[in-house]
């Protein structure tokens, strides 16, 4: 690549190249840096999950969103996935009937076991630059995720639990999380872990009608009836736009694609889920619940 592309410092570079929108994929602490930046420029942006690695930035991201008018945007590989829009239409359909239990299991075998770049390795087991470990790196997915099947609604309470199975490799950061929210009719558990056998991002949602399993992008178990056979449903991964994060930028910034208010790449969603990143860290440095006011 031409040297003439890379710049130093971010503000001249904005103000150089004037860009329509920016992609910030680096620490998750410097989000919010970014966005200040680009929000007076009126120029959009998209971050890597998740949005923050503390609340306040989060709630300041939205506020600077909203002020200059420009959109900011949560990439999940989740949210590309067609078997977590097939178990939310189930869901709106009536069919799973009102949740009761939702379980998510994301992560792998560790950055370093998959052989992720050093630079990569270093912003994810640095807990300010991170956030924390495997509980934000694969914990995000279920905040996302629960918070957009609720349609926005905040736990009541969040209790987690960290740990260090591999502190020889791992000995800033957590690599290994559970995490329960709590909400008044039903409950949710995360397990991020960067210990499982082998890479999953998978979501069991439990109503009182009927249950939906998505097993990866496009594989989908469910039983929606007591006494009729579990079934499994094989979709087709989902359309352009969604099956590049960066072609979804385009069109919402260009005002072609418009995305509904709990959307999981949008604002409400994603500042709940930091919110919910925020206290699980706190339940688990203090051994106990913390309740959402």
């Amino acid at each position: 690549l031409d040297p003439k592309l890379f710049y130093s410092d971010l503000n001249q570079l904005l103000d150089k190249v004037k860009p329509e929108a920016v992609s910030a994929f680096g620490a998750i602490n410097e989000h919010i840096v970014i966005v200040r930046a680009c929000a007076k420029r009126k120029i959009h942006v998209m971050v890597e999950k998740p949005l923050a690695t503390a609340f306040a930035d989060a709630k300041e991201i939205q506020q600077l969103a909203q002020q200059h008018n420009i959109h900011v945007l949560t990439n999940f590989e989740t949210s590309w996935y067609a078997s977590n829009q097939y178990v939310n239409q189930l869901l709106e359909e009536g069919k799973l009937g009102d949740i009761r239990k939702v379980m998510v299991n994301d992560g792998h075998q560790g950055p370093k076991e998959i052989g992720v770049s050093k630079e990569f390795f270093a912003i994810l087991t640095d807990p300010v630059k991170n956030g924390g470990g495997a509980l934000i790196d694969f914990g995000c997915y279920g905040a996302n995720l629960m918070t957009w099947l609720m349609r926005g609604e905040r736990p009541t309470s969040v209790t987690a639990v960290t740990h260090q199975n591999k502190p020889d490799i791992y000995k800033e950061a957590d690599d290994e999380a559970s995490i329960i929210l709590q909400y008044p009719h039903a409950q949710c558990i995360i397990q991020a872990s960067w210990n499982w056998t082998f890479g999953r991002k998978d979501m069991e949602v439990y109503g009182n009608k009927g249950y939906a399993i998505a097993v990866n992008a496009t594989l989908v178990r469910q039983r929606l009836q007591e006494k009729q056979a579990e079934e499994t449903i094989k979709l087709e991964p989902r359309e352009a736009p969604y099956t590049d994060p960066f072609s979804v930028l385009a069109q919402t910034v260009q005002g072609r694609l418009k995305l509904d208010k709990n959307d999981l790449y949008g604002l409400p969603v994603n500042v709940t889920a930091v919110e919910i990143l925020e206290s699980a860290r706190e339940s688990a440095k203090l051994g106990k619940t913390v309740i959402l006011k």
